[in-house]
Order: C-alpha cells, then sequence, then structure tokens
C-alpha cells in the first residue's frame, strides 16, 4: 500500500534544498505584490501558444509513500522548434551575487516542474530557463539548462528522498492522532453547569463552518470547552489546524495546560506556543546574522534534523522545550517554533500572528485555510487591538534626520526625505492653534512622496553608501534610523490601502516634531474580512456584554451564531457592595482617605484580597494613606514594566495558607485583572475603584463623534463599554468555582446609575450600598 502525501512543489524543493545562514539583513516589504507585477510583465511578452500559470500535478512513489506534488508553473513557452522551455520567473531587489543558497532552491522549483511536463508529455529532453528580474532597474537575467527525462527523472527521486523521513513521522503522527483523539474523553468527571451546552454550541459551529460569538461566565472553564470540542472535530475530519490566539500571556499559559491536561488522557497532538522573537532569543543584543549569532549561522543545515528530532519526542512544545531543541541543534529558537508550526496542529499564539497584517504567518495560514479553526480567547481584547493594528503613523523628525545624514551620500534619498520633511511642515503650518488638524480623508499628495522614499530607501538598505558605510558608527545610526522609518511608511502606505469611511487622519503638533496618524475608528470589516475564508472563529470571553457592540465591533455577519452562557455560581457566593464615593479625576483627592478607610474594613476578615485602581497614580495615592494608616497590612503593589519573573512572584503570594491578611495593589486593565485564575481561598475579595473609562483624549473623543455620526450612542462605543469590560474581568478573578465564595466592593456612586448599572452582571445586583 503507497500512502499518499500531498504537498505542493515549493513547500517540497524549500524542504528538500534550503541551507546556509538566517540573513536577517533588509528585504523589501514590497516584494509580493512586486514579484506579482514583474511576472505579469514578463508572461505578456508570450508569444500565441504560449502558456502561463500553468496548473501542473504528478504522482511520484517513493518506498511506501506515493508523493502526490502539486503547483503552477510560470511560463510553458514553445520554440520555433516546437520544443518545449519550462520558465521560472523570480523578482529579488538584491543583487544575483548575494542570492546565495536561495539560486538552488530556485533551480530546484524550476526543475520539478520540468520533470512533471515531461512525464505528462513523455518528452525525453526539455529545456529549463529560470529568469531573474530585479527590482526597481527590472533588468532581465536568464539562464538556460537543457535536462533529459532521465536526468530529471533521477531529480525527482532525490527530491522526495530528502523528504522522505519527514513525511513518514507525520504520516505516523496523523494514525496516532486520529485514534487517540476518537478516544479522547472529556477531561473531568462531569462538565460543569453550562459547560455542555458551550461546548456543543463550538462543535456545533464548526461542524456546520460558521463563526460563534460567546460569552461565558468566568470559572466556566472556557479554555477547555472550546478546545476540546474542536480537537473531537479533527478527529472526525472536519478541521485539520486550529489556532489559539491570545492577547496576554497569562492565557497562552491556560491553553498549554489544558492541552497537557488532554495529552495526559491519552490525546496525542501537536501544539506549539509561538513566543516572542525578542523573549525567545538567546542572544541579548539580538542580532540574527551568522557573524553576531552561531544559532542563526547555518541554520537551515541544520534545521530539518531539528525538526524530526522534535516532533517524533515531543507533543505540546511549550518556550522551554523548543528552547532546549534550539540549543542541543544549535538553532534560533523564534525561527525553530515557526518550522514547527507548520507540522503542528494547534498553533497556540498572539491575535497579531492572524489579524496583523504587519506580522500575520501568511503563508502558515493560507496553506490550510479553510480547515482551520480560530479560537480567539478573551476576545473583548480584539476591538482596541484591531484598531491598533489597522493604524499606521509617521513622525516629522526621522524624516528630517535622513535628509541631512544623506546630504552628499545619497542625494536621491536625502531629496525624497526632504519632500517627505517639507510636507509635514506644511502640516504644522495648517494645525489650529491647539496643534490639532483633522482631515475626513487621508492628503491625496501622501502617498506618492513616501512611495518614492521607500523606493530610495530599499536601495539604499539593498547596498549601503559607500561614504556612510565607512564611518561605522555612523552608518549602524544612520542605517538603523532608515530601516525603522522605511518600515514605519510601509505601514502607512499598506494602510492607505485600507483607507475608507472607517477611517479618520488627524495630526499633532509637539513642540518641533509633527506627529500624523491614519486612526482606525473601526475594526469590524477589517477583521471579518481577515477571519473570511476560515473553517470557524470561535470568540469567547465572560465580558462580551452587550453582545451588539461586540459583534459589531468584530465583525459579525447574519449567519453568525451568539451564545451567552447563564453564571453557574449562585448569587450567595459574593456579597456584593457598593462604595457611592465619587472617583472622578477632579474628586479623587477627596476619596484618598475614604478609600483606605474602605479597604481596611474589606479586609478585616483575614484572608487575600485585591483592589484595581484606573491609574498608577492613584494607586500610589491611596496606597500611601493606606500604608500609613493602617500598616499591620500586609501589601504587594503592581509596579511599572514588572518582568514575568516578578509578575509569577507577585501572583504566587496568594497562597491559601497565609498567616497573615495580603492586599494586593493593582491597576484596572492591567496584567493581573484578566486572565488570572485565584481559586478557593488564594482570593477572598477584591475591590473595584471606578467605574473603568478610559482616559479622556483626543482618539476617544474621535471615537465617541465617529459613533454618533453612526447613529449609535457615541459615549458608550467610546467609554462605557470599554470601561465596564475592565470592570467586569477585574471581579471576575473571584469567583472560579461553585465552592467559592468572597466580597466584592464596587466604589464608585455611578455603579448606581444606568447604563453602568445595567452593565452589572445579575449575580452582583443583590448589593448593599455602604452608607
Amino acid at each position: 500500500m503507497n500512502y499518499p502525501v500531498m504537498i505542493s512543489v515549493r513547500a517540497l524543493v524549500e524542504y528538500s534544498f534550503r541551507s546556509g545562514s538566517i540573513e536577517s539583513g533588509f528585504h523589501t516589504a514590497a516584494s509580493m505584490a512586486e514579484g506579482t507585477r514583474i511576472h505579469r510583465k514578463i508572461q505578456k511578452q508570450y508569444k500565441e501558444g504560449d502558456r502561463k500559470e500553468v496548473y501542473l500535478k504528478a504522482e511520484i512513489p517513493y518506498g511506501e509513500l506515493l508523493f502526490i506534488v502539486d503547483g503552477r508553473c510560470d511560463g510553458l513557452l514553445i520554440k520555433d522548434t516546437g520544443q518545449l522551455i519550462v520558465e521560472e520567473i523570480k523578482s529579488t531587489s538584491e543583487p544575483l551575487d548575494r542570492l546565495g543558497e536561495g539560486r538552488t532552491v530556485h533551480w530546484a522549483q524550476a526543475l520539478m516542474y520540468a520533470y512533471m511536463v515531461s512525464t505528462e508529455q513523455g518528452l525525453s529532453s526539455i529545456e529549463v530557463r529560470l529568469t531573474y528580474v530585479q527590482s526597481g532597474s527590472e533588468v532581465q537575467t536568464s539562464m538556460n539548462r537543457t535536462l533529459t527525462l532521465e536526468e530529471l527523472n533521477s531529480f525527482a527521486i532525490d527530491t522526495v528522498s530528502r523528504y522522505a523521513r519527514y513525511a513518514e513521522l507525520l504520516l505516523q503522527h496523523n494514525q496516532h492522532k486520529e485514534k487517540s483523539v476518537r478516544m479522547l474523553n472529556f477531561p473531568f468527571p462531569t462538565y460543569r453547569e453550562g459547560q455542555r451546552h458551550f461546548a456543543g454550541a463550538v462543535y456545533k459551529s464548526v461542524s456546520e463552518g460558521v463563526n460563534l460569538f460567546a460569552q461565558a461566565p468566568t470559572g466556566i472553564g472556557k479554555t477547555m470547552s472550546t478546545l476540546f470540542p474542536v480537537i473531537k472535530a479533527m478527529g472526525e475530519g472536519r478541521a485539520r489546524v486550529l489556532f489559539y490566539l491570545t492577547a496576554k500571556t497569562v492565557t497562552r499559559i491556560a491553553a498549554e495546560e489544558a492541552v497537557a491536561l488532554l495529552v495526559s488522557q491519552g490525546m496525542h497532538l501537536h501544539a506549539i506556543s509561538i513566543t516572542a522573537k525578542e523573549k525567545a532569543c538567546f542572544r541579548e543584543e539580538g542580532l540574527c546574522t551568522k557573524e553576531y549569532c552561531p544559532f542563526a549561522e547555518g541554520y537551515y543545515d541544520r534545521i530539518n534534523d531539528t525538526l524530526i528530532d522534535l516532533l517524533e519526542h515531543e507533543t505540546l512544545m511549550t518556550r522551554d522545550i523548543i528552547a532546549r531543541y534550539a540549543r542541543k541543534h544549535r538553532v534560533c529558537p523564534f525561527e525553530l517554533s515557526l518550522d514547527a508550526a507548520y507540522a503542528c496542529d494547534a498553533i497556540i499564539c498572539d491575535y497579531n500572528y492572524i489579524y496583523d497584517p504587519r506580522i500575520s504567518l501568511k503563508r502558515l495560514v493560507e496553506e490550510n485555510k479553510k480547515e482551520t479553526v480560530l479560537l480567539v480567547d478573551e476576545a473583548h481584547n480584539l476591538v482596541d487591538r484591531g484598531r491598533e493594528m489597522f493604524s499606521a503613523s509617521l513622525r516629522k523628525a526621522p524624516f528630517l534626520g535622513l535628509q541631512r545624514a544623506f546630504k552628499g551620500v545619497n542625494h536621491r534619498l536625502s531629496i525624497a526625505a526632504k519632500n517627505v520633511n517639507s510636507f509635514f511642515i506644511a502640516l504644522r503650518k495648517s494645525c489650529n492653534e491647539e496643534g490639532q488638524g483633522q482631515w475626513i480623508t487621508y492628503p491625496e499628495e501622501l502617498p506618492s512622496l513616501l512611495e518614492a522614499f521607500a523606493a530610495e530607501a530599499e536601495q539604499e538598505l539593498i547596498v549601503p553608501s559607500i561614504v556612510l558605510a565607512s564611518q561605522t558608527a555612523e552608518a549602524d545610526e544612520g542605517e538603523e534610523s532608515l530601516l525603522d522609518t522605511y518600515y514605519a511608511v510601509q505601514a502607512m502606505l499598506r494602510t492607505f490601502k485600507t483607507y475608507d469611511e472607517r477611517y479618520l487622519t488627524y495630526a499633532e503638533v509637539q513642540r518641533s516634531d509633527v506627529y500624523l496618524k491614519l486612526f482606525n475608528l473601526d475594526p469590524s470589516y477589517l477583521l471579518q474580512q481577515t477571519a473570511k475564508g476560515f473553517r470557524s472563529q470561535i470568540s469567547f470571553s465572560a465580558t462580551l456584554s452587550p453582545m451588539s457592540y461586540y459583534r459589531d465591533m468584530i465583525g459579525a455577519t447574519e449567519d453568525d451564531y451568539s451564545l451567552v452562557v447563564p453564571s453557574p455560581f449562585q448569587k450567595e457566593q459574593w456579597t456584593v457592595s457598593v462604595l457611592p464615593l465619587s472617583t472622578r479625576y477632579h474628586d479623587r483627592d477627596k476619596s484618598l482617605v475614604p478609600l483606605a478607610g474602605a479597604l481596611n474594613d474589606m479586609v478585616s476578615v483575614k484572608g487575600n484580597y485585591l483592589v484595581f485602581f484606573p491609574s498608577y497614580l492613584y494607586l500610589r495615592d491611596v496606597y500611601e494613606i493606606f500604608r500609613e494608616s493602617y500598616p499591620r497590612i500586609t501589601t504587594l503593589v503592581q509596579g511599572t514594566g514588572m518582568s514575568e519573573e516578578e509578575r509569577e512572584s507577585f501572583l504566587a503570594s496568594f497562597q491559601a495558607g497565609n498567616e497573615e491578611t495580603l492586599l494586593g495593589f493593582a491597576v484596572l486593565g492591567g496584567i493581573f485583572s484578566e486572565g488570572v485564575d485565584l481559586p478557593g481561598d488564594r482570593l477572598n475579595g477584591v475591590m473595584v475603584v471606578g467605574v473603568g473609562l478610559p482616559q479622556l483624549g483626543l482618539e476617544r473623543n474621535l471615537l465617541r463623534q465617529y459613533f454618533n455620526n453612526q447613529g449609535e450612542n457615541g459615549f458608550d462605543y467610546a467609554y462605557v463599554y470599554p470601561g465596564m469590560c475592565k470592570v467586569l474581568q477585574a471581579g471576575g478573578r473571584l469567583i472560579r468555582t461553585e465552592q467559592d465564595t468572597g466580597v466584592i466592593m464596587l466604589a464608585d456612586d455611578r455603579f448606581l446609575q444606568s447604563p453602568y448599572l445595567m452593565l452589572l452582571p445579575e449575580e452582583w445586583r443583590n448589593y448593599r450600598v455602604i452608607k
């Protein structure tokens, strides 16, 4: 029996022939679009009878494997003699002599297409052409080779033989996975109340290929309620890959723990966590070149053996496991995690790997998109994260600096930077006396100025100026500034392409500098477009309330399902009180002493407590009074920029067996106010100070105005809903199981007023008002 191995030509030859080192030098951001344009330009030169984008497919038996290889050949040309030429076109921004090992992969791709054509048409020999086109100058360089069918047969067998061991490993894994998932049971003796209903809705959504928006209360077990049904659906062939998307590290850890529990119950699944590059890197200097990093040098010579070792011996590949194998084989841990992700069934990562157009795993996603499920944890975070990902900004200062740095060194680049700087000068003059200006549409002249700058910057980054390069320190500073500015320009140009009525352009004068932003007011359309084509997107959180707001903001369609799971907990588990004082900014000084006193009252029963404040400054002011007035109470304070070790130490202090009362001071909407699990007596009470409203500012007021114009309540959309989401998340840290009890104090008089009162969960409304 021959086991089928479905694979594209590109994936096959890249695995089989890649070699050399990681080169993290500059790569043009416009390469994909530029490459497509260049392909089309060359293909327009083809004669009548020549064919372009020819779909090819071939079967190559090897041992017990049957490789089913397919792809699209750029060109199939007919010579005057009637003989065929297979053409592979590659665009490059680098000189050909700097392509290095990449040319081997390019030739392999062309030869594989030649093999497929020759076997299909029974040709004894065929000509192969590899054509490179230089970006910018569009100078073409073609190299031709003629090979016999015997030579191509040998090449094809050699190519699949290099991939065979990896294919056998994946085949054995899939067989083991399917069997283990079929036998997999829910990992707990019983479902919590509402949990079975939630899991059933997830399974139904994946089975039908629709999206689901689910509000499920904190403590119900949302992570397992989503992972388990999706994995069961994968075992039945209803999906192939799942992405578990998180906004914060703590929720990623919860997903890893859930997968680990399923593995302990017999599940065999390849799952990986992708850690941000700066956190995964072994080298403090972070220089990803073979000259500076032994883990980058020769990476592609060692990566295939590393992957086989990793995938043969591991199922759940956490940051620590990836690091262990990376050190063992001397490869970059971040690049290893990305390469391993192609072989994994479950990928746990940040939102931006799917939604951010600058970072997304485009190739990984596109290959399996129709069979991929997105699990979006704490989906309420996706609204503001979406705005951030789809917006772009620039400042004037870097262009003035580059204009001066390259004057007399690279005249064309200096002029291009000067032209952008001149635009900013005119922009500054147009701003009003408060230093702010607004446009309903973006400035028409700016994209062309930025495109001209990007084109000159690309050439400089590919081949640095000799004069500048001879002055090492100045060169490093100049090239780094140019690179950063280039990427900021590319982000702006990319955003111009999606700019529509959901955007607004604004400018601010900041002393001698000018700040310009393309501000995405409503991310719903772009989030919807990003999710389109996936098997299913499950967006879930304890705080998707009001549901209509989050459906609107995350881009739901009429066909998408909604689910609100009632709390499994009883009202009696909470003792809720409202302290009706004003925490508004102008009243905060008067609130400090009453808040300190109320905190002392709350912690009068020994236990562990958390209090959340709307700002660090407010937190510090109350903390100082509390420490001075009640020094017997042990306190902890959330600091700014805490390391992972410091965060873990903070949470580890909340133990059920503490001999003394512990009170932790933290920030509302911060790292400890959501995704943190402190069950039982690890947490006995929570105070939330304020209604969580975002700080008043230009962007929030622009959002308010925009949604007012859309017929919505702009203040609620810009301020109230995001604020109360933070309140509910913070309060949700308290009750995590059916056995938990605790006190919650809401410190603000607005909690007794609409709309804040109406947004409180039903189980919190049996409150008493503190006189």
